[in-house]
């Protein structure tokens, strides 16, 4: 069960982050400031911070546009696999 609380925590934190890097690049490309590349975005959403990244995407209205749809789908992705690993976690207790 431990390792359930430690992914939850690990999911819980990059969430946090990828929000906050969500809503750090949409605040620099009004200003026109250098953005955070898109890879490191997708990346930290399908590694951990899936929910995050929706979130930041429905409530800050970021890579929402037809032509970012490439984001929809991996944040969708990743919360089907981080969502997927949890309930595993939790049903099969493996510590």
């Amino acid at each position: 069960m431990i390792l359930f609380y430690i992914a939850l925590g690990f999911f819980a934190l990059m969430s946090i982050v990828t929000f906050a890097l969500y809503a750090s690049d949409k605040k620099k490309a009004k200003k026109g400031d250098r953005r955070i590349p898109e890879r490191t975005l997708l990346l930290c959403s399908f590694f951990g911070g899936a929910i995050g990244g929706f979130l930041a995407m429905q409530i800050k209205r970021h890579k929402t546009k037809a032509e970012h749809w490439y984001f929809t789908v991996v944040n969708l992705l990743g919360i089907a696999w981080q969502v997927a690993a949890l309930v595993l976690l939790f049903i099969f207790k493996p510590f």
